[in-house]
């Protein structure tokens, strides 16, 4: 059981900012700077493309609101959202889960862009990856 799935059960207590019936949004308890805000799905999935079309479609229509109120509560204007999938993909707990980390005070994410290209054949990743959409 993942400390998300506690805190959903109650088990973990938090600092609920929203809650429906398929999300719900709280403090970090180890923020990158405050207003640092976790939404998770009620659905436990580890990967976002485990999670089904309706909770992915929750998330979707509470995120926005969600990146609003930070910035409307920390007066920040700069904000990153960030969504891990797997380990080798730096996620910590194995519980789909978007950070909203507002920049404040010179606080937040600090992230190091390494660029490269899409390998041989652009054209024909491109196709398999719009293929694979209807399956």
């Amino acid at each position: 059981m993942t400390v998300f799935a506690k805190i959903l059960a109650g088990e973990i207590p938090c600092h609920r900012v929203h809650e429906d019936e398929h999300v719900l949004a709280f403090l970090d308890v180890a923020p990158l700077s405050p207003g640092h805000v976790l939404l998770i799905p009620k659905e436990a999935r580890a990967t976002l493309g485990e999670l089904s079309d309706e909770t992915g479609a929750a998330l979707g229509r509470v995120l926005p609101r969600i990146c609003r109120a930070v910035c409307a509560a920390t007066g920040a204007t700069d904000y990153n959202v960030l969504q891990n999938n797997g380990a080798s993909a730096h996620q910590a707990v194995m519980h789909v889960h978007f950070h909203v980390i507002p920049r404040v005070g010179g606080r937040g994410l600090g992230l190091e862009w390494s660029t490269g290209d899409h390998g041989d054949d652009p054209e024909r990743l491109a196709t398999a990856i719009a293929l694979a959409l209807d399956t």
